[in-house]
């Protein structure tokens, strides 16, 4: 069994918050693949269901970031589940908008919700980062996570989330690199290998046949004749 986490902070205040992609990430996945649906269990809302043929959790603590790790313990305790049976989703400031990467073990680098998660249940849990860009100044980050979704990112927001849950299945697999293609083919498609043909010249006009030969332009004609003609 796995436990999938999503991080964010409960409440529709909160709901399109950038800190809330990995609430958005869940319901996606809980909703595309008939999970369960939502209790409250654990400080938190949790379903049930499966990926392929792995039975995954699906959990998202309603404690506020920064207390994360207090819903993840409990869970973790009553399904007796070990740190590497967890992937936690998360915003990420150092990915560039729409990019995603995955991790096992490390730092917190900050995030108040992994480090919440770093205290009740260790370092050793995997994740997956999901990139939502930087404001450019240290100063300017708290109120950036926690501003919605401008419109503009839309589309590559909904692309994401449809990469996500494609790939789910292979990550509860732990085909990790498998996982990270299929939100590739959603978030960067392949281009077709096929060139656009270009357009051909526009065929020439086929020439005309010469006209026969006028006989009056022939050298074999009697002077007689050659007479007549000037009177034509």
């Amino acid at each position: 069994m796995l436990l999938f986490v999503g991080l964010g902070n409960p409440g529709g205040k909160y709901e399109k918050n950038r800190h809330n992609i990995g609430f958005m990430a869940l319901d996606r996945i809980a909703s595309d693949h008939g999970f369960a649906p939502w209790r409250s269990k654990f400080q938190g809302q949790l379903t049930e269901g499966k990926l392929g043929s792995e039975k995954v959790l699906l959990l998202k603590p309603e404690t506020f970031m920064n207390k994360s790790g207090q819903s993840v313990g409990e869970a973790m305790r009553f399904y007796k589940l070990e740190p590497s049976d967890v992937i936690v989703f998360h915003d990420e400031l150092d990915l560039a908008p729409g990019k995603c990467r995955v991790k096992q073990g490390g730092g917190h680098a900050g995030h108040n919700g992994l480090r919440s998660i770093h205290a009740h249940i260790g370092e050793d849990y995997g994740r997956v980062r999901l990139g939502i860009g930087h404001p450019g100044r240290k100063d300017l980050v708290s109120h950036y996570v926690l501003q919605d979704f401008a419109k503009a990112d839309a589309d590559w927001l909904d692309d994401l989330l449809r990469g996500l849950s494609d790939g789910a299945p292979e990550l509860a697999a732990g085909h990790n690199d498998k996982f990270l293609n299929a939100v590739s083919l959603r978030t960067a498609p392949a281009r077709s290998s096929k060139s656009t043909p270009k357009p051909q010249a526009e065929a020439k006009p086929a020439a005309m046949p010469d006209a026969p030969p006028d006989p009056s332009d022939t050298e074999d004609r009697s002077p007689l004749q050659k007479l007549m003609d000037k009177f034509r």
